[in-house]
């Protein structure tokens, strides 16, 4: 318990240097909200929109002035990051420097269900496959199946996810003609979602997600199935095993009972993703399917200069982060009592 206690007290240092080198660096990085909103107000103005040293150096020194105390870039930097820290709770009651009246959170908040939706989605599926896959794949180890289903996997393995979307939504969203025209093409559900019934939405969410949630989970399908096998295989060798088998144990016992439990162990470390599985979210496949989820944010955050919503969404994924580290910690004790971190 005295080791759960120093991680638990050691998160906040770790947040607050993860955050203050981040929001250091936010500061010095050229093309900032300043920059940004020069550029959008001369565009507004019937010119067009143009970036540059040249279009930022034709402002006067006091509108520059001016446009820093909005932004608050004009106190020391220790003071703007305690303003984020404590007075904004995080960044989340700061408002988006791209879209105005909106704050970080609700930003964030628009995109969450999307996220929770196929990252939760993802990260069961993968673990209820992967698991037992291995599991057979260890138990018939040099067999037919154990090398038709390498063949599979690996494949799949080799294969990027957004590349791998791209070809699913060739042959199965109706992109080309003669070919079949299966699941939607882009979005999270239809636009007439809110007029379908119970069993109505569930199918067209499923008819939505059922080719992202793909994608997803193809990524971490090989290196999880194999880990699993391989850990199996590991356990099965054991002198334990074999002691267990000499005292008369059948040999499904001796598997299931202790090597399958044991060889768990190793799959415990990304337990601890179930904290940050609700932020996860490929920009690429997300861009593929057009997917409005917490990956395009991040990245329209990033290319648009938006720090307070970008900032937002880097400290809730450090903060569940070094939880979920934490996290996988206790389930290796779950999994193996004989684990002791005191030592």
């Amino acid at each position: 318990m005295d080791y759960f206690i120093r991680r638990l007290l050691l998160v906040i240092p770790t947040f607050l240097g993860i955050t203050i080198l981040c929001f250091t660096i936010t500061q010095f990085v050229p093309g900032g909200p300043v920059e940004q909103m020069i550029i959008r107000m001369r565009g507004g103005a019937g010119g067009e929109v143009r970036s540059g040293p040249a279009l930022t150096a034709s402002v006067s020194d006091k509108y520059r002035a001016e446009l820093e105390a909005h932004f608050g870039f004009d106190q020391p930097i220790h003071r703007q990051y305690w303003r984020w820290l404590a007075t904004n709770r995080l960044g989340m009651k700061m408002e988006s420097y791209k879209y105005p009246n909106r704050t970080a959170w609700q930003m964030i908040a628009s995109r969450l269900p999307v996220s929770l939706t196929f990252g939760i989605t993802g990260f069961l599926l993968s673990y209820l496959i992967c698991i037992p896959l291995g599991i057979s794949k260890a138990l018939r180890h040099g067999g037919r199946f154990d090398l038709v289903s390498s063949l599979v996997i690996f494949t799949g393995y080799a294969i990027p996810p957004f590349a791998f979307g791209m070809v699913l939504k060739m042959l199965f969203c109706g992109t080309v003609d003669g070919l079949w025209d299966i699941f939607p093409a882009a979005g999270f559900h239809s636009d007439d979602f809110a007029a379908l019934s119970f069993a109505g939405r569930a199918a067209d969410l499923f008819r939505h997600m059922f080719l992202p949630v793909l994608c997803y989970v193809i990524g971490n399908f090989a290196v999880l199935t194999l880990l699993m096998k391989n850990s199996l295989l590991e356990q099965i060798g054991r002198d334990y095993i074999r002691t267990v088998l000499a005292r008369g144990a059948s040999s499904r016992r001796a598997i299931w009972r202790h090597a399958v439990r044991n060889a768990l162990i190793p799959i415990a470390t990304g337990f601890g993703g179930i904290l940050t599985v609700m932020f996860a979210g490929s920009v690429i496949i997300e861009q593929v399917f057009e997917i409005p989820g917490m990956g395009r944010l991040s990245l329209d955050a990033i290319v648009s200069r938006d720090y307070a919503v970008f900032m937002g969404i880097l400290s809730l994924t450090s903060l569940l982060g070094l939880l979920g580290n934490l996290l996988s910690d206790f389930c290796y004790v779950l999994i193996d009592p004989r684990i002791n971190f005191q030592k």
